[in-house]
């Protein structure tokens, strides 16, 4: 079964988001870096590498499908902020846009009758809203340290605790 072009061009687009959102977390990561926020720094370079997982899951699904990937250029991401806070703030302003973009692929898919592709497309949507959840965390947890410098510390050294597990995203082979 072919995909519709709609569907297609969407998965596509979306790819280059993913591959995207990788670069913002990294970018954002070595920023942290270099403002001696090593945990916060951990915490977005575990981000980047999840976000790779989740564009090669499109790309590989794509294949899987025998539809053609079409990459392009990938926008060059931001490079400073302001406050630890604004970087996890940015993050989620980010995770709600590729909610919006995932949500539109899914409903094209729906919509065109590519069942296959919806099912595919699940797995992503319910990753979206523990995206959502962990980042409103984070500016929660972010803006309630405040300037208190103990409590930064103190959720600096948590942050680093977080190690990269790669998602296994359903109907692929891993």
């Amino acid at each position: 079964m072919k995909m519709t072009e709609k569907v297609r061009n969407l998965i596509n687009e979306q790819i280059n988001k993913e591959y995207f959102s990788a670069f913002l977390y990294l970018s954002m990561s070595d920023w942290l870096n270099q403002q001696e926020w090593p945990g916060a720094a951990n915490w977005m370079y575990v981000q980047y590498k999840e976000e790779i997982v989740h564009a090669e899951g499109f790309v590989r699904y794509m294949a899987m499908r025998g539809e053609k990937i079409e990459l392009k250029p990938i926008e060059e991401p931001k490079h400073e902020w302001n406050s630890v806070l604004e970087t996890f703030e940015e993050a989620l302003a980010h995770e709600k846009y590729i909610t919006a973009a995932i949500e539109k692929v899914a409903k094209a898919a729906e919509e065109d009758g590519d069942r296959a592709a919806k099912l595919f497309l699940d797995w992503y949507v319910l990753e979206q809203v523990e995206e959502e959840v962990n980042g409103e965390d984070n500016v929660m947890l972010w803006k309630k340290a405040g300037d208190h410098p103990g409590a930064l510390f103190s959720l600096d050294r948590q942050y680093a605790a977080r190690t990269f597990v790669a998602d296994e995203i359903p109907h692929l082979d891993n």
